[in-house]
């Protein structure tokens, strides 16, 4: 993930105008706070326009995000949470599920930077939102932003690539179909 490790790509420039959607949810009400300033710095300091969307819990994340693709015109997702160790079983199906759904999406060729922290206790998420520290929200920023570009430099292709029908049909004895 991007913001934690010493290889800092920077932000790419676009010649486009950029939309992103911040998906958050907002467990931890200090954590999600320390967690939107930091992706929205990102976000701003690239010069991209950006909505904040909340739900109810990471489980829910992918779901907002998928709905959003379909009915909106984002160019990519922000997806922020944080989910902390408790004492049952929830914690692996929360982390587990959302990241499986959130990676499914991305394999779809939605531009998701996964920013949902996930943690054994409150210090480590802390340290994790913390703008200044690890900073997961704002490199989560900055892997939605780089798939974009990715996605923009690649785009569709355009030219007589493929197959084209004919304007009729043609039926094995030779006469033209509609």
């Amino acid at each position: 993930m991007a913001g934690h490790s010493d290889n800092d790509l920077g932000l790419p420039d676009f010649d486009k105008p950029v939309k992103v959607a911040i998906v958050i949810a907002p467990y931890y009400t200090s954590i999600s706070e320390a967690q939107l300033t930091a992706a929205r710095g990102v976000l701003d300091k690239a010069g991209v326009t950006h909505e904040t969307i909340e739900v109810p819990g990471s489980l829910e994340v992918p779901t907002a995000i998928g709905i959003s693709h379909r009915l909106s015109n984002f160019d990519g997702y922000v997806a922020l949470g944080c989910v902390i160790r408790g004492a049952t079983s929830h914690y692996d199906v929360v982390v587990n599920e959302s990241s499986r759904a959130l990676t499914m999406l991305g394999l779809q060729g939605l531009c998701i930077g996964n920013g949902i922290i996930t943690v054994e206790t409150r210090e480590q998420a802390e340290e994790r939102a913390d703008g200044a520290r690890l900073n997961t929200a704002g490199g989560a920023a900055e892997a939605a932003l780089h798939l974009i570009a990715l996605t923009r430099k690649y785009g569709k292709p355009t030219g007589n690539l493929g197959f084209k029908p004919r304007g009729t049909i043609e039926i094995a004895d030779g006469s033209a179909g509609a």
